[in-house]
């Protein structure tokens, strides 16, 4: 079981300012240093277009071992109104080349619309259609529901089913919902602000961590400081590892 601690992205010009990469750093090699400071990055140019095999090759071959990757689902499926009518996009989005990062592929993040209401029958629907491996490589998948009517047993009954994770997410405007329905967790803090170099304050970086914790002992975790004032993320992700220790 492992707790990772992470981000959303590596390329960001304000992290080159003294917020997270070494001054000189060529950009080419920001994700190998940012990489070698965390356990895990959200590979976020998934949910806007299809990547290119050859992509994620090179992100594997310049990450360490033990690092993971999520790879946040395509806007073309998760913001349907039906999400079970993804058909030919689904295709698509698993022939891009996920493959290509072998052990490094890490949970499938699909995040919906704060609009998007709960159905039972369409999530069961959307659930039987996610492969459960890729060219022998097992998937693990989590969804992200922003609207308060996915607070309910019944969902976290189809998520338990399919073992997909529900996400807690601290964010303005969107659900928290801090239920356990899948083998592992998955975390996505959105509530950080500039005032405070670690992004946030260090009695909420100890009650997150404190989560970690309590859902680590059921299996692995993964905790992604991914917004908000985005220029703090790299050093909230960093202040939540030494919690952790």
């Amino acid at each position: 079981m492992a707790i990772r601690t992470g981000i959303g992205g590596w390329v960001y010009p304000d992290w080159r300012k003294g917020n997270f990469y070494p001054e000189g750093l060529p950009q080419k090699r920001e994700l190998e240093w940012a990489s070698r400071q965390l356990g895990a990055i959200e590979i976020n140019a998934t949910y806007r277009s299809l990547q290119k095999p050859e992509s994620f090759r090179k992100w594997r071959e310049q990450t360490p071992e033990g690092f993971m990757f999520a790879i946040k689902g395509s806007s073309y499926i998760s913001n349907r109104k039906l999400l079970a009518s993804t058909g030919e996009a689904m295709v698509k989005f698993f022939d891009q080349g996920l493959d290509q990062l072998g052990d490094k592929l890490g949970p499938i993040l699909w995040q919906l619309m704060a609009t998007k209401r709960f159905e039972a029958d369409d999530v069961a629907a959307f659930f039987e259609l996610l492969p459960r491996e890729l060219k022998g490589l097992p998937l693990r998948y989590a969804i992200e529901a922003g609207h308060e009517s996915f607070d309910c047993p019944e969902f976290f009954a189809i998520a338990r089913k399919a073992n997909v994770a529900v996400v807690y997410l601290e964010q303005e405007g969107r659900a928290r919902i801090a239920e356990r329905t899948a083998d592992f967790a998955y975390l996505r803090c959105k509530n950080m602000t500039s005032g405070e170099p670690a992004g946030y304050p260090a009695g909420d970086i100890q009650r997150i961590a404190g989560l970690c914790r309590e859902w680590g002992e059921e299996g692995d975790v993964f905790a992604f400081m991914i917004n908000g004032a985005k220029e703090r993320a790299p050093a909230a992700a960093l202040a939540l590892a030494q919690a952790l220790r």
